[in-house]
């Protein structure tokens, strides 16, 4: 069989294209071995190939366009030549529009829109037709349920541009397709779709913009004979309003949700009953928290949800123990039902008494259904499904439980992992096989019941949007398994901002996206294949962290202490080109004298003086072991925590962290990255002006000039092959010091973007206005790591006044809390964006109302990320049961998601 391939691409010098596909001739999707096109003309790439129909199935294939630099950009999706529905033609000649990721009619082709959102639209049938010239091939995302696409021509056979007599095309494995036969005479034919309702048997309207036109390609070079042929025509999308679907959501961490059933605690069952209030309100998506295990030290520590010791596991704190148990085993769990009403009473949850009394009912519940257990077929196939990261989690537990932490190079045993040594350890026949195989039962359960959530509320036409946390936990069963995936020499966190003003640190070891890459990003993956067994979306968290991460020395305590991995250093050589003597000492160390000293600590600076060595002239160093600020933690940890002694900590910590630059590792001294933030040390603020001046103009080429097109090429050799591992929809949380190249990116990739009100990125503005929202976004008011609404309002009196005369349009003076009426307005302001998704925290839609809201707004905030050990507890303040009989509230909820279009 011979295939040509044509594609319209308008490319510049140096670029190739090349098609890249799964069989020999097309590199057997080997990239480096894909089939390079040649230009043919200003609006086409041309190629052939003679090939061997394969056995296997139908022909699937898409394009690569190859940079002179080898950069690489892939479109998105995969066409398919069904050479076995053709009958064997010996020509194939293929003529494909080039489908841009960052389309965003390709949104409505992920996961959740066809396999729920989208549903309930048209879905037709092609009639057998058995000999035709051309197959058309169009897609059109959002036609209403009687709707079809339809196509019109200058041409007898393509109707003579008659509304009353269109050819209706079928839909066909997502394709609206039609096979016609043309006639030679007929070329150029010129042609457009449109779009025909079946029920009223009328013409509807034509696609916008100019005709399309086909050119007599046919036959093409070298096949000038009577070889029987077929093209197939990919047109791309129907040119029609595409971005008129809205939607609404709630989002809420599945431990805050509560119900007169659950244990002290959310629980995936509670997602059914979410669920039947959202369909009720008109909300068509749930967005959680990661729901991954995070039991380390079996504290309340282990609350934060972004640290999980497995990033397949599920946290047995979301069991439901009745579901469980059963009719069956009833009577395990009635004793524990007055503890049970103790604990759901409580204004929030008490993690620690809770996690106690679940392991222990599951531990009586394993002993007596392990027999049945492995009876369950359904079990067995969900075992071979996950072994490769169950057995290690598994495994993991049991030591870590063992020898009582999960900082597996404490153990005494299998501190290092070997797969070989784990299997002997988890056989059936070693005498501790029980304490391995709970933590089987305990995930086959919580899989089964986020699973039937999960399905609930597709039933109910609803989707679940999960989260991917940017780290893994030091001290988890990833990092145990494949140390070489993770840089565990280093910290990853966030420069400073408005909410953590010394920066993050959130302890967690880098990606060594290298290492990664050589098998094709597989662990990653493996991470979506397991997230997409519940979920249809999902959140990447930081997703600036795949264009940089913020390292920081395991030596540092706070975020401050950290600089951009990758990002272009400072070379030694620089500083003379900028007119500057470069001074190692000076701008490497900490810069402390008796002046700086007494303008950060006053009087009270003669007790820092027992941690510093005096060097003369009135300056100091710090002594050796307090040269660090894990060094000072470690001190402070045996003294008394006196409000004296946590002063002098931090001033300590401030101290080693002034400095101006930080040297690169294994640079001998030549190379260097900025300390965020130089203006605000006393350092910087001790140079003369002149020195202040060149370092300031050095530091804005560091940060804001040279890094930008170096992140984007690091971005794109990771998310291009990650978006391609999954269906599901993709939304990114591109907060904090964004850089350029970020929305650019993530506009490329079709990846929706996340746009708060209080967070604008535009530069000079105070707020940003949900009407201006980009459609492939998500607007929100509030995350889990801000205030709510109401709780922001009550923060900073100038800038509230600010925004209730300018964002909100009222005059006079800012009421002193945020009143139902306020609230409601900004929740309106967001339903009416023209973003894809609004999606709020419940906080904030219970906020637009006196009779349901919670008395005091401060009781809702989920995360505070100034305080690294923050306790994650806080629940809803009334019972799933009773918000879903609030009747009047839920029909004008209804009302407004209807009235925006959502």
């Amino acid at each position: 069989m011979t295939i040509h391939f044509y594609v319209r691409f308008h490319t510049q010098y140096g670029q190739l294209l090349a098609v890249t596909g799964n069989i020999e001739a097309l590199g057997n999707h080997d990239i480096e071995k894909a089939f390079t096109l040649t230009h043919l003309n200003n609006e086409f790439w041309h190629g052939t190939i003679h090939t061997n129909v394969p056995e296997s199935g139908p022909v699937q294939y898409n394009y690569v366009l190859k940079n002179e630099d080898g950069f690489r950009v892939f479109e998105w999706g995969d066409r398919m030549i069904d050479t076995a529905k053709m009958k064997g033609p010996e020509v194939i000649q293929v003529i494909d529009t080039w489908n841009h990721a960052g389309e965003y009619e390709n949104v409505f082709y992920s996961d959740p829109f066809q396999q729920v959102l989208l549903s309930d639209h048209v879905r037709t049938k092609a009639k057998a037709v058995k000999k035709f010239t051309h197959l058309f091939k169009v897609k059109a995302p959002l036609l209403t349920r009687n709707e079809v696409v339809c196509l019109l021509g200058n041409t007898g056979e393509t109707g003579n541009w008659d509304t009353n007599a269109p050819i209706l095309l079928n839909q066909e494995n997502g394709w609206w397709t039609v096979k016609l036969t043309l006639l030679r005479e007929g070329f150029p034919l010129s042609y457009k779709y449109g779009v025909y309702n079946t029920k009223e048997q009328a013409f509807v309207r034509y696609e916008a913009g100019e005709n399309r036109v086909l050119y007599g390609l046919q036959p093409p070079p070298g096949n000038e004979g009577d070889q029987e042929m077929i093209s197939i025509l990919h047109d791309g999308f129907v040119h029609l309003p595409n971005d008129t679907w809205k939607g609404a959501g709630i989002s809420i961490p599945v431990f805050s949700l509560r119900s007169k059933d659950s244990f002290g605690t959310g629980e995936f069952t509670d997602l059914k009953l979410l669920t039947d209030w959202a369909r009720k309100t008109g909300l068509k998506l749930i967005q959680i928290l990661p729901v991954n295990d995070t039991i380390a030290t079996h504290t309340w520590a282990d609350t934060y949800p972004y640290a999980a010791i497995s990033a397949f596991a599920l946290h047995p704190l979301y069991l439901n123990l009745e579901e469980v148990a059963g009719k069956t085993y009833a009577d395990i769990i009635k004793p524990l039902k007055k503890k049970q009403k103790q604990l759901n009473e409580l204004p929030d949850m008490d993690y620690e008494a809770v996690m106690k009394l679940k392991l222990a009912a599951i531990r009586e519940l394993y002993a007596l259904q392990k027999e049945e257990l492995l009876k369950d077929k359904d079990y067995y196939l969900f075992f071979e499904n996950n072994k490769h990261w169950l057995v290690p989690y598994a495994a993991f537990c049991c030591l870590r439980d063992r020898y009582h932490t999960s900082d597996f190079n404490q153990w005494k045993t299998h501190s290092k992992y070997s797969k070989e040594s784990i299997e002997k350890f988890v056989s059936p026949k070693t005498k501790h096989y029980d304490e391995v195989a709970l933590h089987y039962f305990t995930q086959y359960h919580l899989h089964l019941q986020l699973k039937d959530a999960a399905e609930y509320a597709h039933k109910h036409g609803i989707i679940l949007k999960g989260d991917i946390p940017i780290g893994v936990y030091r001290y988890g069963c990833d990092a145990w398994m494949e140390p070489e995936l993770y840089h565990l020499d280093v910290q990853a966190g966030a420069p400073p901002d408005d909410f953590a003003v010394r920066g993050q640190n959130w302890g967690f070891p880098t990606y060594n996206w290298e290492r990664m890459a050589g098998d094709g990003f597989e662990w990653w993956h493996r991470r979506f294949v397991q997230m997409s067994n519940y979920f249809d979306a999902f959140r990447i968290d930081h997703i600036l962290g795949f264009f940089r991460i913020w390292s920081i020395p395991l030596h540092a305590v706070e975020g401050i202490m950290g600089y951009f991995v990758h990002a272009i250093p400072v070379h030694l050589h620089e500083f003379g080109q900028y007119g500057l003597w470069f001074d190692h000492y000076r701008y490497c160390k900490p810069c402390i004298n008796d002046a700086i000293l007494w303008e950060l600590f006053g009087p009270n600076n003669d007790k820092f003086k027992p941690f510093l060595h005096a060097i003369g002239d009135g300056t100091y160093e710090l002594k050796p072991e307090f040269a660090t600020q894990r060094q000072v933690e470690h001190y402070f940890a045996t003294q008394e925590p006196t409000q004296d002694n946590l002063h002098i900590r931090q001033g300590l910590f401030d101290l080693i962290s002034n400095v101006i630059l930080f040297e690169q590792p294994g640079s001998n001294g030549q190379e260097f990255h900025f300390r965020f933030g130089i203006e605000s040390t006393t350092s910087f603020r001790h140079l003369d002006g002149h020195t202040q001046y060149l370092l300031k103009q050095l530091y804005v080429d560091y940060f804001f000039r040279r890094q930008d097109g170096y992140w984007m090429k690091e971005a794109m050799k990771k998310l291009p092959a990650l978006k391609r591992s999954t269906n599901m929809l993709i939304c990114g949380e591109d907060l904090g010091l964004v850089p350029g190249s970020v929305p650019y990116v993530m506009k490329q990739l079709g990846i929706l973007s996340l746009e708060i009100q209080r967070m604008p990125k535009a530069a000079g503005h105070e707020f940003f206005s949900p009407s201006t929202a980009p459609y492939l976004s998500v607007v929100t008011p509030s995350t889990h790591d801000m205030s709510t609404i109401r709780g922001w309002w009550e923060e900073d009196r100038e800038k509230i006044q600010r925004f209730f005369n300018d964002e909100l349009g009222q005059w006079g003076e800012a009421p002193p809390f945020c009143e139902p009426w306020i609230n409601k307005a900004i929740v309106l302001q967001h339903l009416h964006s023209p973003a894809m998704w609004a999606i709020f925290q419940l906080q904030d839609i219970l906020g637009t109302s006196e009779a349901i809201r919670r008395q005091s707004p401060q009781e809702e905030r989920i995360n505070i990320p100034a305080i690294a050990q923050h306790y994650w507890k806080y629940r809803m303040h009334m019972p799933l049961e009773q918000l879903i009989k609030e009747k009047d509230f839920n029909e004008e909820l209804k009302e407004q998601v209807a009235a925006s279009g959502r």
